[in-house]
């Protein structure tokens, strides 16, 4: 099916099909209007042969070669590191768009990163890589955008409840086994994903200690925000903790702005940015939450209000689905923003 105007369909790619990120994808793909060419599945030896039902065709997996991506218009990746290292360049040089989800190109002064809703401008520099944010990172750049015209981000402290999702299918198998151990009375649990026990637990700390002490996550967020909202000097702090949800994503922010934007205001403004809806009734509880949003393509916001400690200050809650909007949407949608762009 054709949405883009210009009749042209498109050959696809996708490494790491067999995967969280990549399972999501193809979900995406096979209910959303993206003009399709072909689709090629690839993923490591071991899942090679599988065969999964894609848009009513039967599609084998193959596995993940230079070979495989020729004459692909869209390479999306959702690997490892090792994997996007050695498979972006590949894809470029074979004249393909490479979509990666990993952390190995975002902050490569060159490759443009992009959340559509914020930056599409940005794929205007017509590169061949393009990467996605940090899925975290997403849902906060995408409320800040919403606030950002009408009185300019001077200052963020965010802290994340993350799901396991985001480390992947052995960190969700991970917490249904010590699930079940736990309730038959287990403590302690050894994990072999996390450094300790995540069913009905939490643990701040995602990613390696970095500087000043905080970790590799935390750094992403602070990083990825000012290259994409384009405030390199944006005072920013953040806190990262896993929690024992399977899928969704959840975001505490305090934002000081130049000016006092009213949280009435702020409602309209997040209510009314292309990807996000508003959750926000106290009065029964109305407010976004992972069981809720998962399987859903909005960012949510809820419990907007004054941030007491500053004049300029409001609080505010978001949750979004880490694989959808956080990698596989967002690659989707940055593919749709270049065709619609003319760049493909």
């Amino acid at each position: 099916m054709d949405t883009n105007g210009n009749g042209r369909l498109y050959n696809i790619a996708v490494i790491g099909a067999t995967g969280a990120v990549g399972k999501v994808f193809l979900d995406i793909i096979e209910k959303r209007p993206f003009p399709l060419k072909s689709l090629k599945l690839l993923a490591s030896a071991r899942s090679a042969g599988s065969r999964i039902r894609v848009r009513g065709d039967d599609l084998t997996v193959e596995e993940t070669t230079p070979q495989a991506i020729r004459g692909a218009d869209f390479v999306f990746i959702s690997a490892t590191d090792e994997i996007s290292q050695e498979y972006a360049p590949i894809a470029a040089r074979e004249g393909a768009v490479a979509i990666d989800d990993s952390g190995v190109w975002r902050m490569d002064p060159d490759v443009p990163l992009i959340v559509p809703e914020v930056n599409a401008a940005d794929l205007d520099a017509g590169r061949r890589i393009v990467a996605i944010p940090n899925c975290s990172t997403t849902p906060l750049v995408m409320a800040l955008a919403a606030l950002h015209p009408v009185s300019p981000v001077r200052r963020v402290v965010v802290s994340t409840y993350q799901s396991v999702s985001g480390t992947g299918a052995a960190a969700m198998r991970e917490l249904t086994d010590q699930s079940r151990q736990a309730l038959d009375g287990a403590t302690n649990i050894p994990g072999e994903v996390y450094p300790h026990q995540i069913a009905f637990n939490l643990l701040p700390h995602i990613g390696s200690f970095k500087e000043e002490g905080y970790t590799s996550e935390e750094w992403k967020m602070v990083r990825e925000t000012r290259k994409i909202m384009h405030l390199p000097d944006l005072q920013m702090a953040a806190t990262t903790v896993r929690v024992p949800v399977y899928v969704s994503h959840s975001e505490s922010v305090n934002v000081v702005l130049a000016e006092p934007v009213a949280p009435e205001q702020a409602r309209a403004l997040l209510a009314a940015f292309p990807g996000m809806a508003v959750i926000d009734d106290p009065a029964v509880a109305g407010y976004p939450h992972p069981v809720q949003t998962a399987g859903a393509d909005p960012v949510y916001a809820g419990r907007i209000r004054r941030d007491l400690s500053h004049p300029n200050g409001l609080a505010m809650w978001l949750v979004s689905d880490n694989l959808r909007k956080g990698a596989a949407l967002n690659a989707i949608q940055i593919a749709e923003a270049m065709i619609e762009r003319k760049q493909v």
